[in-house]
């Protein structure tokens, strides 16, 4: 048993490539994300000492317990990217991608591609659990299936399981649905129960009361918050409060949800991950924009946060909003 399962159910949050980098992480982890995965990192990248690549895996002591995913379908070759980290970085676990359906990762037969391919896949958890889970656990992220003609979720949890896995990340779609249509919380309720390590539910983990519904309703072990994150990261704050107390928190009024951009903002350009300050902004834009949604003013605040630079630029709006 995992330490973070004894006793409680945890929230992760999802790894998400561009969004869930050290920053970001911090952020969640005040707001009370239990567990933290980094963005996926290329085991190929690693093994060539590729710095960018290596940025990846950045993370703070404050973040734990914390594990580094990595997607490849070279389970030697993912063994000894998986070595490489736990001598740098020392993570809590090492997760496997197993689920991400972007053509770059699937062509590659990454990712959610290894789902069509269930002797590969078990090859490449087998080798991996040989290389480092005598070290950290291992643990894996799938879909359900390829598409609904392919739901073999369940099936998988159980080769992985049987594998040396300790713990599965389900989320509720199918690789042909990409983030189309809803998360299949039935089929994920039948990943967790046909398996005895825990299985982490994920998709359309939008409010409290989902949180609360999930954990009561199926048998997963804990849920995993991905997009709804991006936009409302104070979730993790309002889930753990009503899953304790049966009560609902106010949400944030927009001054504090502006002071969390301008923090944000802060944050990132001292992490240095994408250059200087400049760069840091241009590569946030989106990230601000997605913020602003329901904001008094949505639409003229998205088009201006779609041009900053600077931190004292997303300051000034703030300021001409009249929330700061």
């Amino acid at each position: 048993m995992l330490p973070w399962f004894q006793d409680q159910f945890p929230i992760y949050l999802a790894p998400m490539a561009g969004v869930t980098d050290v920053t970001f992480r911090t952020l969640c982890k005040e707001l009370g994300a239990d567990v933290m995965v980094t963005e996926f990192v290329s085991a190929e990248g690693i093994l060539q000492a590729d710095h960018r690549t290596r940025r990846y895996t950045t993370f703070t002591d404050e973040q734990r317990p914390l594990g580094i995913q990595l997607f490849g379908a070279d389970g030697t070759r993912m063994g000894e990217a998986a070595k490489k980290i736990i001598d740098w970085k020392r993570p809590d676990f090492i997760d496997l991608n197993f689920g991400c359906p972007v053509n770059k990762v699937v062509s590659k037969n990454g990712g959610s591609s290894l789902l069509r391919n269930c002797p590969l896949l078990v090859d490449t958890a087998e080798k991996i659990v040989a290389a480092v889970g005598h070290e950290v656990p291992v643990t894996g992220k799938i879909r359900i299936g390829w598409d609904t003609q392919s739901i073999n979720g369940p099936e998988v949890c159980r080769l992985l399981e049987n594998s040396g896995i300790q713990a599965i990340s389900v989320h509720g779609r199918t690789r042909a649905q990409s983030y189309r249509g809803e998360a299949d919380w039935e089929v994920i309720d039948e990943c967790a129960q046909s398996v005895n390590i825990p299985v982490i539910g994920n998709g359309d983990i939008n409010s409290a009361e989902m949180i609360k519904k999930r954990k009561e309703t199926t048998a997963v072990s804990g849920v995993m918050i991905g997009r709804a994150a991006m936009q409302n990261p104070w979730l993790f704050k309002e889930a753990k409060h009503f899953l304790k107390t049966g009560e609902l928190l106010s949400p944030p009024s927009v001054k504090e949800r502006w002071s969390f951009v301008i923090r944000h903002c802060e944050l990132a350009v001292g992490s240095d991950r994408y250059g200087d300050e400049r760069h840091t902004l241009m590569a946030m834009r989106s990230r601000l924009m997605t913020y602003c949604k329901g904001f008094p003013g949505a639409k003229p605040l998205r088009q201006k946060l779609s041009q900053v630079k600077s931190v004292d630029e997303v300051r000034q709006i703030a300021l001409e909003s009249g929330n700061l």
